[in-house]
């Protein structure tokens, strides 16, 4: 790894950025950056920064056209690296950098699939969709990297814009591509420029960040688990670790919020913004995908970079949406569970906003810790930011707080158990506390949203059940889950589950929720008929939160079938019957053991 190109300097003194020899003889010293107090400062004109354009050679050919993939790349550097001075880089690959096609989701208002009907129909075409959440997301960092030394590099990942090749919505090809531009900065990939002239990165140190928004964050995760030399460190925001769960839940057909019948083929035809015949790669998308059983297969296995982590060698900073329902919180906890486990360096910020950049949430502290970050592992300054608490969080009265780990290291889970009333407010207190035989049902419409079922007073469409009011604050962190007894009436059915918040005015709150397809209730990767009538023990996780319940609210479970906003919507009238003894709910609380009785 490069490090000492940076001058370290106890109070900020700007280094001559243009050598001219004192005394005949004397050797110029090439410009350096300055550190000051374990932070890279803006000592560099970005004004004058050094444009370049190419073309890097990738490992594959996603468009068959018998030639490797080209990646378009544009690089912006200070002009010192014209008189020797080698920058670190800060690169960003997207497929969204020419814009996004006119595109037609599938058709969620259809039948569930049912395993021994031959004749189920598959998706068809519904309401268009244009991800312009995601595809507006600026970059608005390009001024305060520069000054402080760094190059920043752009990428158009493969299948849009000057890019060659064909996008596939996470595959592997994605991954070779944006990977070649780090080969390329470390001189074992070839580019040219638009004249064939040979292009080389002699101005780079080698070191490497990825850095990214949404699929822009996606991105270096997906490269990081490749191991390639030079990637020194990632910051995915908002970023997919497995694009099964962004598409998909235990088996249930999912839509990202906001984009209700959108799938991996939609996504791939929007960002497909180049002139090569993609049809055949994206109709086998659309084939391999699977939105008729919802199942796990081989296509979501090489877009789940979660069996990657082992190989990764990058640290992570991680940043993501508390009430992100675009990319769920699920792609953060699981990413950031699993860096953990295999040893990776991590660390992550919730913010409590949705899917979007904390330079919008909190910019000052936000640009304060990325400087900090690179300024560590792209300039080689042994700053302290790898023994700093691991976890940032924001609680949602604005306030930020600083921990260790996350979840909550003294984060319990307790057993709740459902007692009757649910079609109006049932009750909710410590599991097995006298369990009541009770049988409880409710009848699917997915017309109604959850989050006015939730807030009925009474609905024949959900059950509801709730905690006495609380004696004083209470702290949820990590993943709720929910064990339901059910039967059904029809060989097919959604289940969802919400975890709410009951204000002392009545108010409802939605908390977080999670949904499953109970004909996956064995595997996520098989369906398994189911019989009406039959009672089955159905798990449900929710999405994992962060959350403080305040003294005088109540904790609510709400079970219904069919989400309108996410999941399938088959025509109204399943029925579901939740036996209230074998259910349950659990919850992660941040509560000392001997006190639980007094909450709950």
């Amino acid at each position: 790894m490069w490090r000492a190109r940076a001058a370290v300097v106890s109070a900020l003194v700007v280094l001559p950025l243009t050598g001219t020899p004192a005394n005949a003889g004397e050797v110029t010293r090439p410009p350096e950056p300055v550190i000051e107090h374990g932070a890279a400062q803006p000592v560099f004109d970005a004004s004058n920064a050094v444009r370049e354009d190419l073309f890097v050679t990738a490992d594959v050919d996603s468009d068959d056209d018998g030639r490797d993939d080209r990646v378009h790349v544009q690089v912006v550097r200070p002009e010192e690296t014209e008189h020797g001075m080698r920058a670190p880089v800060v690169y960003r690959a997207s497929p969204y950098f020419a814009g996004g096609n006119p595109v037609t989701n599938h058709d969620v208002d259809r039948e569930l699939y049912v395993p021994d009907r031959a004749a189920a129909r598959a998706a068809g075409v519904g309401a268009s969709s244009a991800r312009s959440a995601e595809s507006e997301i600026g970059w608005a960092y390009q001024r305060f990297l520069l000054e402080r030394g760094y190059a920043v590099v752009y990428a158009e990942s493969l299948g849009s814009g000057a890019s060659e090749g064909c996008p596939t919505s996470g595959g592997r090809n994605e991954t070779i591509g944006a990977k070649s531009v780090i080969d390329w900065l470390n001189g074992r990939a070839p580019a040219h420029d638009s004249s064939g002239e040979q292009v080389t990165a002699d101005w780079s140190t080698g070191e490497v960040a990825m850095m990214g928004v949404s699929y822009n964050g996606t991105l270096p995760n997906a490269v990081a688990t490749t191991g390639v030399e030079g990637l020194e460190t990632i910051v995915p925001i908002g970023a997919i670790s497995s694009w099964y769960d962004y598409y998909r839940a235990d088996g249930a057909v999912v839509a990202p919020g906001g984009y209700q019948g959108e799938d991996t083929d939609v996504l791939a035809e929007y960002v497909h913004t180049n002139d090569r015949d993609c049809s055949a790669v994206i109709d086998r998308l659309r084939r391999e995908q699977d939105r008729l059983t919802g199942d796990y297969n081989e296509f979501w296995n090489e877009r789940d970079y979660l069996d990657g982590v082992s190989n990764i060698d990058a640290s992570v900073l991680m940043v993501h949406g508390l009430n992100d329902w675009n990319v769920k919180t699920k792609q953060a906890a699981q990413w950031y569970e699993a860096l953990r486990q295999n040893g990776v360096e991590h660390r992550i910020w919730w913010h409590r906003g949705g899917h979007l950049d904390p330079i919008g949430v909190r910019r000052d502290e936000w640009l304060r810790t990325l400087n900090r970050w690179f300024t560590h592992y792209l300039h080689g300054v042994n700053n302290g930011v790898r023994f700093e608490p691991r976890a940032t969080i924001q609680r949602a009265d604005g306030s930020w707080h600083r921990e260790w780990e996350w979840p909550a290291p003294a984060a319990r889970e307790i057993s709740l158990s459902p007692t009757p009333g649910g079609s109006e407010r049932g009750g909710l207190r410590l599991f097995r506390h006298g369990s009541t035989d009770a049988v409880e049902s409710l009848r699917d419409d997915a017309g109604e949203t959850a989050e006015e079922l939730a807030r009925a007073e009474s609905s024949p469409h959900r059950l509801a059940y709730f905690t006495r009011d609380l004696p004083r604050s209470v702290r949820i962190s990590g993943t709720a889950r929910a064990g339901l007894a059910l039967s059904f009436d029809r060989p097919a059915a959604n289940v969802t589950a919400m975890l709410v918040d009951r204000a002392p005015d009545g108010t409802v709150t939605p908390i977080t929720r999670g949904w499953t397809d109970p004909q996956n209730r064995r595997s996520v990767a098989r369906t398994t008929p189911i019989e009406p009538g039959e009672q089955y023990r159905i798990e449900v996780s929710m999405m994992p939160d962060d959350y403080v319940l305040r003294r005088g609210h109540s904790l609510g479970l709400v079970v219904l079938s069919s989400d309108h906003d996410y999941t399938l919507r088959p025509s109204a009238g399943t029925g579901l019957r939740l036996e209230l003894s074998d259910s349950e709910l659990r919850v992660p609380v941040v509560v000392a053991r001997g006190e639980r009785d007094r909450f709950f």
